[in-house]
């Protein structure tokens, strides 16, 4: 008994000097936050925003935050005037986008490792393996690539449609965007903010896209845009920079790896810089390309360049999405983790590569990829790409886009959004069946 009733007051000594340390702890936290908040900028640090913050966010164009749950799902509007509103989306559920993620992914992936496999059949036969057994295999390799090509794009058209009748169509509805628009250069704006394992999914090609589809379409009533949060899209259209601001200047950084080890050679790598080397000749370009497209020389470069525009081969983990990158010419990567480190108050990135702006399975709603990581680290307008793209399809985006961009006699990365869409349903109109084309290509920011 005296064992117990001794024991007892050092136990509740220790468990009070617990109890003091984290009181004192939590204080000391509640201290350096009011701090914080006295800074210029951080006034409502770890506060939600307020709704007056975020509404001009819609400044240019009413966003759609698309919320998975599965209790239910909901698109909130925000528009330039009057309260966010919310639309139910009934025939949406967090079950259903997983399954149709998983058969869109599955689809991709597929054929990705067709695509792969004959490439490397046809290097082993170029380095001199000419049995016969090779070409044999090469030969099923070509089938199985040709069938796994035409399973995709049957694919892609269904959750294009199923994307169109359970998400898209509903929002654009709801928001007036009922008819397709004829005269491209007039379509309006809207942003895309999905959540969840939606943001797997390419909402800005939603729709029908046969010969008649009655304007059955996103791509053919809207001008679409991503942003990862509604505050990020805020910052982006306060951050204007001027072109003497710091170190930066107004040149282009083009990097470009055309070659890189053990990676498929990029033919139409040469045409893109060509391109570029025209329209920003002399000081107003800086041209990193071959050997001397090191991880060390880009990320110094990136410091001191406005804009930049990368052709090279990108990759991108789906279950530890900050690891994806751009490969070099060193054999290393430009990771989603690298650029998240910096601070690079940019005005346009444009990702010429494969697979920039897929996110991870394990963290959707986080929204890990290489156009996030440049576009929350201060590039303002970021093109990048869902999955894979064929090169010449990028070689063809690339010249359309930038003839565009400097058809003023200056570069206005401002009209990065209605370049890139007009570009793309070109594209549209000539591959309607064939959605692998022109899905991948997308902008993020004002």
């Amino acid at each position: 008994m005296d064992s117990e009733v001794g024991d007892f007051p050092a136990g509740a000594s220790g468990q009070e000097t617990d109890v003091d340390r984290r009181m004192a702890l939590a204080q000391e936290w509640d201290r350096l936050v009011d701090e914080a908040r006295e800074l210029k900028g951080f006034e409502d640090f770890l506060l939600p925003p307020a709704l007056d913050s975020l509404r001009s966010a819609a400044a240019d164009g009413p966003v759609a935050v698309v919320n998975i749950s599965r209790w239910r799902c909901d698109a909130l509007l925000m528009t330039a005037t009057g309260d966010p509103r919310s639309v139910p989306l009934p025939d949406l559920s967090e079950t259903e986008v997983v399954t149709k993620v998983n058969e869109y992914l599955g689809a991709v992936q597929r054929f990705e490792a067709r695509q792969v496999r004959v490439h490397v059949l046809k290097q082993l036969i170029h380095a001199g393996d000419g049995k016969a057994a090779a070409h044999q295999e090469l030969f099923v390799a070509t089938r199985e690539f040709i069938d796994a090509k035409t399973s995709m794009e049957r694919t892609l058209c269904s959750v294009l449609e199923w994307l169109w009748d359970s998400v898209t169509e509903p929002v654009l509805n709801a928001l007036g965007f009922t008819n397709a628009v004829d005269d491209r250069a007039d379509a309006p704006r809207m942003w895309w903010c999905p959540t969840g394992p939606l943001t797997l999914l390419p909402l800005h090609a939603a729709g029908y896209h046969g010969p008649s589809n009655g304007g059955r379409a996103v791509i053919d009533r809207v001008v679409s845009s991503y942003t990862p949060t509604l505050r990020a899209l805020v910052e982006a259209r306060g951050a204007r920079h001027d072109a003497t601001r710091g170190e930066r200047t107004g040149r282009m950084l083009t990097v470009a790896v055309p070659d890189p080890p053990g990676q498929p050679r990029l033919p139409n790598a040469e045409r893109e810089l060509r391109l570029l080397e025209q329209l920003f000749p002399g000081d107003r370009g800086t041209f990193l390309t071959g050997a001397a497209a090191t991880r060390e020389r880009v990320l110094d470069e990136l410091r001191r360049h406005r804009w930049v525009h990368f052709v090279c081969h990108g990759d991108q983990n789906l279950r530890d999405p900050s690891g994806g990158g751009l490969l070099l010419a060193d054999g290393d990567r430009l990771t989603v983790t690298d650029l998240g480190r910096g601070e690079h108050r940019g005005e346009f990135a444009c990702l010429s590569a494969c697979k920039t702006a897929t996110g991870g399975v394990t963290l959707p709603d986080e929204v890990i990829t290489l156009a996030a990581a440049l576009h929350f680290t201060g590039y303002r307008h970021v093109i990048a790409t869902l999955w894979s793209v064929y090169d010449p399809t990028a070689a063809e985006i690339t010249t359309r886009l930038y003839e565009r961009l400097t058809d003023s006699g200056t570069f206005d990365p401002d009209g990065a959004a209605h370049a890139l869409h007009q570009a793309v349903r070109d594209l549209r109109e000539r591959h309607p069946e064939h959605p692998s084309v022109w899905i991948p290509f997308t902008h993020t920011g004002p």
